[in-house]
């Protein structure tokens, strides 16, 4: 069987960075904590829109937002957004851009205070994944709410409990692979 024949998650099927991003990427726990950051950012731009679009625009994102460096991104003022604004390869929406300036600057409080973001997003499952059933298709939790509760806390936005699911299964604090998905079990281990 080839990788293209291995049976994946319904949504992973059809398109091919769809199904690249499926196999190497969604649901493999990122400790990175500037990773993790630059995945909540990008899921905030997903809201309203298919994550295929941000997808295909996340080059075009990286190069815009100075490769989602904090310090940098922290940096950026009111010619950057304008900038921003008339950057054709990335979403274009002034509230999402200024979300993640503050978002940088949230970022950069909160090293700065000793307060490791990593550790940070890992500490609501204990430092271990957690394992969906793979058949529910949840599209927020109980802990999504409480994790976008805290988010916002601390100043964060487009950050509400189905932008934190998302980005929560993305980022692999829960493995919500489909249980017929050749992923699963890999990263059930």
């Amino acid at each position: 069987m080839t990788l293209a024949d291995r049976p994946r998650c319904s949504w992973a099927q059809g398109d091919p960075l769809y199904s690249a991003y499926h196999d190497e990427e969604w649901g493999v726990p990122q400790r990175d904590s500037r990773m993790l950051w630059e995945t909540l950012m990008l899921e905030g731009f997903q809201a309203g829109l298919a994550w295929i679009i941000i997808l295909r625009k996340r080059d075009a994102f990286r190069a815009a937002f100075a490769g989602f460096d904090p310090d940098k991104v922290a940096a950026f003022g009111a010619a950057d957004v304008e900038r921003l604004m008339g950057d054709a390869g990335i979403v274009r929406a002034r509230a999402k851009i200024g979300a993640t300036i503050a978002g940088a600057r949230i970022f950069c409080a909160m090293r700065d205070a000793g307060e490791d973001f990593s550790a940070y997003v890992w500490s609501f499952v204990h430092g271990v994944p957690l394992q969906g059933d793979g058949v529910t298709a949840a599209t927020q939790t109980a802990l999504s709410v409480a994790i976008s509760q805290d988010l916002k806390k601390k100043g964060f936005k487009f950050v509400g409990p189905t932008i934190v699911y998302a980005w929560m299964q993305a980022v692999g604090l829960v493995n919500d692979h489909a249980a017929y998905c050749f992923r699963r079990e890999a990263l059930s281990a």
